[in-house]
């Protein structure tokens, strides 16, 4: 794995002297380690045989890590949430330090979404694998192993600058994680706008789609062990779960767009 950038080495020295400043961290760490080694788990999947699953889990440790050193216990978000989406971006911004998606993968990744996006408004539903092939111009299985070069790009960092309620400065996402007791209306309307927007997008995939999108996201089962639900391979649930989320990412950007 390519060498840290200093910005990142100070990042995981100053979560180190963190943890040994607290005799007692490290022992509270600990129990949250299967935590870590699962979310690793899952972003693992569709990587790169390149990319050690080691590599991962010691990036998330980092990310407990500071996690454990800025939870604010008074936002009302409980630990392990807030730890979820630490351990994840950490993650995440060690995949990108070691460019795992290239830009030619993510400019394939757009005009697949494009052309899943425009077939789309033109049919109403979500097209079958061989109405995007034509429309890609690519042979059948030509699609199948784009979507296996593109799978690893359907991630999603929760450490992505976006802005706070002030609209001042940019802050990372996870950090505008609220208890969800407390609320107002604007916050319950955008809340309520995007999960009929979600629900609306899910509801255009083909049934397959649509059980792959449930039983990875919301049963949390590995690829794998949809695969078993489904009689499927691994790689082919991979391949209709790339195709599902671009489709879902496709029509949401067009909504949150207009």
């Amino acid at each position: 794995m390519k060498n840290r950038t200093p910005a990142e080495s100070a990042r995981a020295y100053q979560a180190q002297v963190q943890a040994a400043a607290d005799p007692n961290r490290e022992e509270n760490l600990m129990q949250y380690l299967p935590l870590v080694k699962y979310i690793a788990g899952r972003i693992a999947i569709g990587l790169p045989k390149s990319v050690e699953l080691d590599d991962l889990i010691n990036a998330g440790v980092v990310g407990l890590i500071e996690a454990h050193g800025n939870y604010d216990a008074s936002k009302n978000v409980k630990f392990e949430s807030f730890a979820s989406m630490r351990i994840r971006g950490a993650i995440l911004d060690e995949l990108r330090a070691i460019d795992w998606a290239p830009r030619s993968t993510r400019a394939k990744s757009r005009e697949m979404e494009r052309a899943i996006a425009d077939l789309e408004n033109k049919m109403g539903r979500s097209p079958t694998d061989q109405q995007v092939a034509e429309t890609l111009d690519v042979s059948l299985d030509d699609l199948y192993k784009l979507l296996d070069d593109l799978s690893s790009t359907t991630l999603l960092s929760l450490d992505e600058l976006t802005y706070g309620s002030n609209d001042d400065k940019p802050v990372p996402l996870v950090d505008t994680l609220q208890s969800q007791d407390k609320s107002d209306a604007l916050t319950d309307l955008e809340r309520e706008e995007m999960r009929n927007l979600l629900v609306d997008s899910i509801g255009l995939l083909t049934e397959q789609e649509r059980l792959v999108i449930a039983l990875y996201y919301y049963e949390e089962l590995t690829l794998k062990e949809i695969g078993q639900v489904m009689e499927l391979s691994e790689s082919r649930v991979s391949q209709i779960h790339t195709k599902a989320v671009l489709s879902l990412r496709g029509k949401l950007r067009m909504r949150l767009l207009q």
